[in-house]
């Protein structure tokens, strides 16, 4: 069901920010235009964050407040994202601010930098699932990093996929890397915290009526 919300949910959001910026923005005053090109990224993100936590929701919902498992899933991925997003351009504003090129060694060093705040910012989505999950488990504090641990496998296969993408021919390889890296990213977070949540429940979880 994760892999449908990310699927579902990346669709969606796209296509109302695009319908959006075609047919309204264009059509708006400059200060609206500037406030929606500041702002208007978290309406998309928020319908995305929404139905990812809505699909994992109607899974968990047998055992655990579906509505409560929404609401930190969604939360937790709007605050994963702003943290990454920031801490990402003070990485890249750092390497500007050096005002010359960058030797090889900087580059690695500030691609792992960045590519580490990515994995841990996972951490929020998964410390605002665990508020919830505590209150029906115990000894559920590793749920805490498994987000990250999805990302991090994330990051790893991705790089994997970067070494091979000379072997894909020019004219398809944009829409190849973009399309493996999606269905990659659908897939480790589905199956990872899958693991997880299974394991909790496992080990006692209570099932709950809503």
């Amino acid at each position: 069901m994760t892999i449908v919300g990310w699927v579902v949910g990346g669709i969606a959001s796209i296509a109302i920010e695009r319908v959006i910026n075609e047919q309204f923005i264009v059509k708006a005053t400059p200060e609206v235009q500037t406030l929606w090109f500041t702002w208007g990224t978290y309406v998309s993100l928020t319908v995305f964050a929404l139905i990812f936590g809505a699909d994992q929701a109607l899974v968990v919902r047998r055992y655990i407040s579906g509505w409560w498992w929404l609401l930190a899933t969604s939360f937790g991925w709007l605050t994963a994202i702003k943290v990454s997003n920031v801490w990402r351009e003070y990485i890249e504003t750092f390497g500007a601010s050096l005002n010359r090129e960058l030797t090889p060694e900087e580059i690695i060093i500030l691609t792992i930098a960045s590519t580490a705040a990515f994995i841990f910012s996972a951490i929020w989505i998964s410390f605002f699932q665990w508020v919830v999950l505590r209150r029906y488990t115990k000894q559920s504090w590793w749920w805490n990093f498994i987000n990250s641990l999805a990302f991090a496998l994330i990051s790893f296969l991705v790089w994997l996929l970067s070494l091979a993408q000379d072997s894909i021919p020019e004219v398809y390889r944009d829409l190849v890397l973009y399309l493996c890296e999606q269905g990659l990213t659908a897939l480790i977070i589905g199956i990872i915290p899958a693991i997880g949540f299974c394991r909790l429940f496992a080990r006692g979880i209570q099932a709950v009526k809503e």
